[in-house]
């Protein structure tokens, strides 16, 4: 019975960590797509600064908003380029998220908490949320592979 017992408990532990992610598993570029039109908005590369995660604005893919700057921006981002813009800023990961941090929306100069995953073993879409209490926006961006 014990031995059983330790073979089913030693079977749940592998499993579940063939299916955990990784902190890492998100540092890359990704091509972000508007949840609301579904349009191609930009790329953007998520990377650790420490153990928190950012995301910058690497490339506009609309060639008639490259020069875009954050006019309802609150923040010291006021009037600055979005290209070249930190939207993602002090991401912590959590198991198998990474949470408690914000995003920029520099089309509306909102920031949002935010939390981001990968679910399952598809690594090449990611999952992105921004919200204010019980309201929230999800959005998947996609991995730009070079």
């Amino acid at each position: 019975m014990i031995k059983t017992a330790t073979i089913l408990l030693v079977l749940v532990i592998t499993s579940s960590l063939a299916f955990s992610q990784n902190a890492n598993d998100v540092i890359g570029k990704w091509k972000t797509i508007d949840d609301e039109t579904g349009e191609a908005k930009s790329i953007v590369e998520l990377y650790k600064v420490g153990n928190k995660l950012q995301g910058k604005v690497i490339q506009i893919l609309n060639p008639a908003k490259v020069d875009n700057v954050c006019t309802l921006c609150e923040d010291n981002r006021k009037g600055k380029r979005i290209q070249g813009m930190i939207i993602v800023k002090d991401m912590v990961w959590d198991v198998d998220e990474w949470d408690d941090g914000t995003i920029l929306d520099p089309n509306k100069g909102s920031i949002y908490d935010c939390k981001l995953w990968l679910e399952n073993d598809n690594k090449d879409k990611l999952y992105l949320r921004g919200y204010i209490g019980f309201l929230f926006r999800t959005q998947n961006w996609y991995r730009i592979t070079e």
